[in-house]
């Protein structure tokens, strides 16, 4: 017998403000036709200016423990994936420690940019396998609007705000593909690529905030190869085919990159959750974002398997595979 990683719940939530292409437009030089035929974005939220990166979480983790049945004294562990901490410390796990009522147990962050779900996912699912969590609050919440550059036409366009939260539990499995709960992560990291997408700010560097910045062309073209390569991986991993996979969810940060890597699986778009027109990229909250979404609708139910894939800054990219 092993532990896996079961969900027990999903949750979102998204700021009320909406920023269209159009106003962005008034902005920056550029149109709602340019944008969405480069990147699939027609709109993203933006947090209001009394909003935190914990704010977000909460509300996520709240909606994900209500979807749970479950009560937040329940929870052992509490992990943000974010690259947008409320402040430098204590970690926004805490805050959202504090703010959900939990006395016990531990919290901390995770930065892995774009990838931090994938790699929070990594990280609670062996904490649970051996046997030091039983039931953890996973959340990737972001405020990336606040570090980005609004005269950068190039990047102010590409990102959003936004919280997903999932609650998993620690079951007996078998040790196979049939088991439901997390089959596999696999994490990868390459700091030769840290120029091509990176925040030009940090309080060990210049003190300051910074903007991010990035190559985007560099940015696509390694994306599509790295990306490819670690979803293979974790098929063969569980001794699976792309024909096994009921749900690809991919992170949200382009349509094309995200339509490339179903055409190299052969899925169909009946089988890609892709929610970038709505939200745009909102990081590590994009894939919880769209589980929440899928699992809300029923798309995802019971026995599903579900593919996940990130890419984020550093490099850092990895891949998960869980039956639902």
């Amino acid at each position: 017998m092993v532990q896996r990683s079961t969900v027990l719940g999903c949750g979102a939530y998204l700021p009320s403000r909406v920023v269209s292409n159009a106003e962005l437009s008034e902005r920056i030089d550029t149109t709602d036709a340019w944008i969405v035929e480069r990147t699939g974005i027609r709109e993203r939220r933006v947090a209001a200016d009394d909003e935190k990166t914990s704010d977000l979480a909460i509300a996520a983790a709240r909606a994900a423990l209500a979807d749970a049945g479950i009560d937040a004294s329940e929870v052992d562990m509490v992990l943000v994936a974010t690259s947008t901490p409320d402040l430098t410390f204590p970690a926004t796990a805490t805050t959202v420690q504090a703010g959900l009522g939990i006395r016990g147990g531990f919290a901390f962050d995770l930065q892995a940019v774009c990838s931090g779900f994938v790699y929070a996912l990594a990280t609670a699912d062996n904490f649970m396998r051996c046997g030091q969590a039983e039931t953890v609050l996973l959340i990737g919440a972001e405020t990336f609007s606040r570090i980005l550059d609004w005269e950068d036409r190039g990047t102010c366009m590409l990102f959003g705000d936004g919280a997903g939260a999932m609650v998993l539990r620690a079951r007996d499995g078998n040790g196979d593909a049939q088991d439901r709960g997390v089959l596999s992560t696999h994490l990868h990291a390459d700091g030769r690529f840290r120029d091509m997408l990176y925040v030009d700010g940090g309080p060990g560097s210049n003190r300051q905030v910074g903007h991010l910045r990035m190559a985007g062309r560099e940015v696509f073209k390694n994306a599509v190869v790295m990306l490819a390569d670690t979803v293979q991986e974790a098929l063969a991993h569980n001794g699976l085919s792309a024909a096994d996979v009921d749900w690809f969810v991919p992170h949200q940060a382009n349509r094309r990159i995200i339509e490339a890597m179903a055409k190299r699986l052969g899925l169909g778009p009946e089988r890609v959750v892709v929610t970038i027109e709505r939200h745009a990229n909102t990081s590590a909250a994009s894939i919880p974002l769209a589980l929440a979404e899928a699992r809300a609708d029923g798309r995802i139910a019971a026995g599903d398997v579900v593919l996940m894939e990130a890419m984020g800054g550093g490099f850092t990219w990895g891949s998960a595979i869980l039956r639902w």
